[in-house]
């Protein structure tokens, strides 16, 4: 395992963290894998109050095994949820129990969009209550994670002394949201950079349309798409930690192995310039930017958004039957519990909490249109009156 050094804090991380968001839902599986990832050196942990049950998983696994003073725990205060200054206290203190500890070694604001959202949290006293749970050795470090543009990251790092920070960003997401601009403003600044969606969902690896895995391959064709994706990132130096939302080992294995390479400038000219062109490929395959982060779950009128969007997202990446077949799946076509874009109440929660800002009211009609065709419909319509399902 390679590390970086938190020139904040002095801590050396491991350029590989552990996205806990994407755990196995399965107890003893997540132990495991908690546990192998600290045996193969990881030692950054990323976890949120909004991840259900995932602070609690990571908690018992850490105290289980021993392992809370071998690693540093990252979460965050889920600002969607506080409505005054009294819920800073409320959230960080359940989080403390459910992580079994008595401090967190980095703790963020959750989802800034902007500047105005910073300035009303510190209209309700959040500079004090930080320096308060600082002094209490409570929080060792704060920082942000961001989904908004550049112009408003760039203001909110200017905001506050913030110890850290943690955006989105990938090659093909270069220069969206903070974007590489905004990575080098924070580096620039001696702010470590924590990196989110590295493979956008797994999109840049298994969602990776076969033109564009076929231009990896003639360079390296060892290299599986989710290692040229991180390695896009260790290549630059102020890139701090990248996490990944690993839920199984053999992901672990590989990007534990990948991550014993990952040093600044390990990328020739060669590599670096097919990213350019396989950027392209990708880029008329993904027409609805969502990683599948399910903030937009669960939907009132029971639609599975992230599961539609993919199956919509793969029928151009792979194939229009392969996206049709996933959209069956996905959609509860043909089950007794339908959970299709035709359920949609356009009732606009899931607008309010997507980090991508996916006009998803709308997409949910574009899945529609593309993925069920009059022929279908009528077709699915027949298969589950024989079936007794209702109507379709």
């Amino acid at each position: 395992m390679q590390y970086r050094k938190d020139t904040k804090s002095g801590n050396s991380l491991s350029v590989l963290g552990l996205g806990c968001m994407r755990l196995p839902s399965d107890i003893k599986k997540a132990e495991a894998l908690i546990c192998a990832a600290c045996e193969k050196g990881v030692n950054y942990f990323d976890t949120a109050y909004l991840y259900g049950k995932n602070e609690e998983v990571l908690g018992a696994a850490l105290e289980k095994f021993a392992l809370r003073d071998k690693v540093f725990i990252a979460t965050k205060l889920p600002l969607a949820l506080c409505r005054g200054p009294a819920d800073f206290d409320r959230f960080f203190d359940k989080e403390l129990d459910r992580l079994r500890t008595d401090r967190i070694d980095y703790y963020l604001m959750h989802m800034i969009t902007d500047l105005g959202l910073w300035e009303k949290l510190c209209s309700w006293g959040i500079e004090e209550w930080i320096q308060k749970k600082k002094s209490e050795g409570k929080i060792r470090g704060i920082g942000f994670s961001f989904h908004g543009t550049r112009d408003e990251f760039l203001k909110v790092l200017d905001a506050y002394p913030w110890d850290f920070c943690q955006i989105q960003y990938n090659y093909y997401d270069e220069n969206y949201q903070a974007g590489v601009t905004g990575l080098k403003r924070a580096a620039a600044k001696g702010i470590p950079v924590i990196v989110m969606e590295p493979l956008l969902g797994g999109k840049l690896s298994s969602g990776l349309p076969r033109e564009g895995a076929a231009l990896f391959g003639k360079l390296h064709d060892d290299w599986s798409p989710s290692k040229w994706g991180l390695l896009w990132l260790w290549n630059q130096e102020e890139v701090t930690v990248v996490l990944s939302g690993m839920n199984e080992m053999a992901q672990l294995s590989e990007n534990t192995g990948t991550a014993e390479s990952a040093f600044a400038g390990c990328l020739g000219g060669a590599e670096q310039e097919v990213f350019g062109r396989v950027r392209e490929t990708f880029a008329a395959s993904y027409k609805i930017r969502c990683t599948a982060c399910s903030y937009c779950m669960p939907c009132p009128a029971n639609v599975n958004i992230p599961g539609c969007f993919a199956a919509y997202n793969t029928s151009y990446a792979i194939g229009y039957i392969t996206g049709l077949k996933a959209y069956m799946m996905n959609a509860g076509v043909i089950s007794d519990k339908m959970s299709g874009p035709s359920l949609c109440a356009a009732c606009g929660r899931c607008e309010r909490h997507c980090p991508q800002n996916i006009p998803v009211i709308e997409s949910l009609k574009a899945v529609r249109r593309r993925l069920e065709p009059f022929w279908f419909r009528l077709g699915i319509s027949l298969v589950r009156t024989v079936l007794g399902k209702g109507r379709a």
